[in-house]
């Protein structure tokens, strides 16, 4: 179905790929962090200067820019024409946040201490805006820089107003103001410090179970794709929400994906999805099966509902492949009977004989009326049949002795063919040979293949043809169209087996038909069986039944 990855002593263990978080998510590490931090500060630059020019002209006394309205004006385009051509660095993160944050706070404490000079000194309060950049390079830089750029802001605004009193723009008591702003942007930072390193590491830790939760997911993505079991999960509407590769294998033949509806994939599967969920109690849908999509396994589907009540919702099903599971039972199955047949042959053959010899004996006697030669005839026939019962036991109890051989499957069908149509007296025109592939290497045992295609041409004869026709019976072989393994079929137009007789046609002892023992095709599937083949059936479009032979893979066999 789907190849699995081996691992053998000695080698490295399988490595996944270990996923990484996406930078488009929000704070998704401290680098991201820091730019954003930075991106914040600057946007702040461009609203202050829009801000500080509404006040200067609808603010009547004026409150900022009067003491230098020239210095005032330049200042502040200045500032906000700095703040624009910051953008496209931010955006392409070059150069270094580092070397940004330096520059940007030594143009944010010389602009800020000229707006602040120009309108008065520290009367304005403009000086105070300078706690926002410093305490936002904080975030982005250690706290040694940080206290070095606070040192410097707080030299700015002393140096300013030193010059505002000297020019007699101020009173010499708004020194403390400049002295207070200090001191706050030194807490700030003080302050800031430890928070921003706590966030760090949060950040990094959010950022470390990121990377854990998609490495675990991306691990039970591989474990749900590589597993031996074909698996698939489907929603309240029937809709495919997961599926690994082995089931899509199974059911497509390829990768099927997700959201596909599953009655486009596999009706059969639907149909009993929903007679499971109306049916969940009823043991006898264990028995339902489906093949797979190159026709050549039977499945066997089971049903777990992921809802705790149990009832409705979404539904894991598991695909099992039956085909292996069946071999071991039937090789358990066949030991029990081959002993038995051993030990009883004998003893049901030589009454049966016996029977037999003695009605034909009796058949000859010329006193006979009619009457009792038909009742000599019904013991001559049934004795037969017996004897042909006890013949298909003992060859089912000698099935393991099994001579494989590589055979060339065209050539070696052209000679049986031509032996089953002078034994059974049948016109080349009412079974022939069709093949799509001109060269057929195949690995089996010749005389359990000669057994198997004489069972299924025979029925095909009795069973295969409608009353008062002349339908022809074909034999196809070829390659499946998914898996390449060669295959056989023998076609017919006949009535064909209804949907309830197809789940026990191979069955031992049951027969739709009359005078039939129903054992020939329960041998034909054990035949197959023993040699790693697999016989099913499915409906002919048009009317009639198909019985296909899947072989195992030649190549496939030699490496085992």
């Amino acid at each position: 179905m789907s190849s699995e990855p081996s691992l053998k002593i000695g080698e490295p263990p399988l490595e996944l790929p270990k996923a990484e978080p996406s930078p488009a998510l929000p704070w998704g590490s401290s680098e991201e962090l820091a730019w954003r931090v930075l991106a914040l500060v600057n946007l702040f630059r461009l609203l202050i200067p829009v801000l500080l020019m509404v006040l200067y002209w609808t603010l009547d006394p004026r409150l900022v820019g009067q003491a230098d309205a020239r210095l005032f004006f330049f200042t502040t385009i200045a500032y906000f024409g700095f703040a624009a051509l910051s953008i496209p660095t931010l955006r392409r993160r070059w150069p270094d946040r580092m070397l940004q944050t330096a520059f940007n706070v030594g143009v944010d404490v010389l602009a800020i201490s000229l707006l602040t000079y120009s309108s008065g000194g520290m009367n304005s309060g403009l000086g105070a805006l300078l706690v926002l950049p410093i305490g936002a390079a904080s975030f982005v830089v250690g706290q040694r820089l940080a206290l070095m750029f606070a040192a410097v802001a707080a030299l700015a605004l002393l140096l300013q107003q030193a010059f505002t009193t000297l020019a007699a723009r101020s009173d010499p008591g708004d020194f403390a103001s400049a002295g207070i702003v200090g001191a706050l942007m030194f807490i700030v930072t003080l302050g800031v410090g430890p928070l921003a390193r706590s966030l760090r590491e949060s950040e990094e830790r959010v950022r470390q179970r990121e990377v854990d939760v998609a490495n675990l997911a991306e691990l039970n993505q591989f474990i749900v794709q590589h597993l031996r079991e074909s698996i698939l999960v489907v929603d309240d509407h029937d809709t495919i929400r997961l599926i690994n590769e082995s089931a899509g294998s199974m059911l497509g033949g390829n990768a099927i994906a997700a959201g596909t509806p599953l009655g486009e994939v596999s009706p059969r599967l639907l149909y009993l999805l929903d007679t499971w969920r109306r049916h969940s109690y009823d043991w006898q849908l264990s028995s339902l099966s489906l093949l797979t999509s190159d026709g050549s396994s039977l499945v066997q589907p089971h049903f777990v509902s992921l809802r705790s009540n149990g009832g409705g919702g979404p539904t894991l099903i598991f695909l099992e492949d039956t085909s292996l599971i069946a071999q071991r039972v039937q090789q358990s199955k066949l030991a029990a009977l081959g002993r038995l047949s051993a030990s009883i042959a004998h003893e049901i053959r030589n009454p049966v004989g016996a029977m037999s010899h003695a009605a034909q004996l009796l058949a000859e006697a010329p006193q006979l009326t009619a009457q009792e030669r038909r009742l000599t005839d019904i013991i001559t026939k049934n004795g037969e049949r017996v004897s042909m019962i006890i013949n298909n036991v003992l060859q089912l109890s000698r099935r393991d002795s099994t001579r494989q051989e590589r055979i060339e499957l065209n050539s070696w069908l052209e000679e049986f063919v031509g032996e089953f149509r002078q034994t059974s007296q049948v016109d080349a025109s009412k079974l022939y040979i069709t093949t799509s592939a001109p060269e057929l290497e195949v690995r089996i045992d010749p005389s359990h293949l000669h057994q198997l295609m004489w069972n299924l041409c025979e029925n095909a004869l009795k069973y295969g043809r409608k009353f008062d026709s002349n339908d022809a019976i074909e034999i196809r072989t070829g390659r499946m169209a998914t898996s390449e393994r060669p295959m056989l079929e023998v076609l017919d137009r006949g009535p064909g087996i209804s949907p309830t007789d197809a789940e026990r046609i191979f069955e031992p002892f049951f027969t739709a038909g009359k005078g039939g023992t129903g054992l020939g095709l329960f041998i034909a599937r054990e035949l197959a069986q023993c040699n790693r083949a697999v016989l099913i059936y499915e409906p002919r479009a048009g009317g009639g039944s198909i019985f296909r032979l899947v072989f195992a893979d030649p190549q496939r066999w030699e490496t085992q």
